[in-house]
């Protein structure tokens, strides 16, 4: 009889052994299982994706301006402003005023978000020279010993600005002797600012 009882209380045991083993397991951060879960992967922010920005320009001291930076391997709009005395003084104080934008390093929100620029931080930009077009502007480099994507982000973010423009085009030449030449910002240049940024068909008279 006590030997039937015995044999009775077996499986009962092994069932609490196992379950308290189980338990430890749990508790002890032991893994349960050896078959890898895929989770997804990690949250990240999706880039050149920038927050509304509160504020802006103020009326009668600055004045709003966009600048094309690079981002994801194109060219991608960002906001700036520009004092009103640079933007009402002429071509050149607003060319040199755009392009003291683009050769700052972005913030770090939106380096954050994959901005860059490829704009040397020593570029300026001068008037024209005699015997050049009116409307002509003068890098310190040649425009194109720039990289294509330092050009394409100057030509497009003087293409923003009808006082920088003539015929659709921007008038860029440099320190040489070579004549300025007309550069256009098309949607291929800003998808593909790798490729060096369609010249236009200038007057040059």
């Amino acid at each position: 009889m006590m030997r039937s009882e015995h044999r009775g209380r077996r499986p009962l045991a092994a069932v609490a052994g196992a379950v308290l083993c189980a338990v430890l397991a749990a508790g002890c951060g032991i893994r349960t299982t050896s078959v890898p879960v895929d989770a997804g992967p990690a949250p990240s922010r999706v880039p050149c994706d920038m927050p509304a920005q509160d504020g802006g320009a103020q009326p009668g001291q600055s004045v709003a301006a966009e600048i094309y930076l690079v981002c994801n391997s194109q060219l991608v709009t960002v906001d700036r402003t520009v004092t009103a005395q640079e933007a009402e003084s002429g071509r050149l104080a607003l060319a040199a005023a755009l392009l003291d934008e683009l050769r700052e390093e972005p913030p770090a929100p939106e380096r954050q978000a994959g901005f860059a620029t490829d704009v040397p931080s020593a570029l300026r930009v001068g008037g024209p020279r005699a015997g050049d077009p009116k409307d002509a502007l003068r890098l310190s480099e040649q425009p194109e010993d720039l990289t294509p994507e330092a050009l394409a982000q100057i030509v497009c973010t003087y293409t923003e600005s009808e006082q920088l423009v003539q015929d659709g085009t921007v008038l860029l030449g440099g320190p040489g002797s070579y004549a300025p030449r007309g550069y256009l910002c098309t949607a291929e240049t800003k998808a593909r600012p790798k490729a060096v940024p369609t010249l236009g068909a200038v007057r040059l008279s």
